[in-house]
């Protein structure tokens, strides 16, 4: 089993910054890939952003370009979304999860932690 904590979420202003963080534990995989997702209320979860295992591949959804950032410590399993030039409709519940090698989906999944970008 593998084991994802989320932190970093919170309350800010719109034009404002957060960085999430996520660390893995428990089981360990020669290589996966990490991604973010967010939710609404009453909306399904939606893709923000993945990275490789060797953080060489990236891919956002098209409302984060050039605003958020992704990256991976795999020393340290971890996995950082840096958000910047947040905006109301940012806020949402963001949740990291784990593509195993192979699967062609995610299989582990964080508990999420609250985004509120107030304007």
């Amino acid at each position: 089993q593998v084991q994802l904590v989320e932190s970093g979420g919170g309350l800010v202003l719109a034009g404002g910054s957060l960085r999430l963080s996520c660390a893995a534990s428990g089981r360990t995989f020669s290589s996966y890939v990490m991604g973010w997702f967010r939710q609404t209320p009453g909306k399904e979860r939606e893709f923000v952003a993945a990275i490789s295992w060797g953080g060489g591949r990236t891919n956002y959804a098209d409302s984060v370009k050039g605003r958020f950032t992704i990256s991976r410590d795999n020393a340290k399993n971890t996995v950082y979304l840096q958000m910047n030039s947040l905006k109301p409709e940012d806020t949402a519940v963001y949740y990291c999860a784990i593509s195993l090698p192979g699967s062609g989906r995610y299989d582990y999944w964080g508990q999420g932690t609250q985004v509120t970008v107030s304007s």
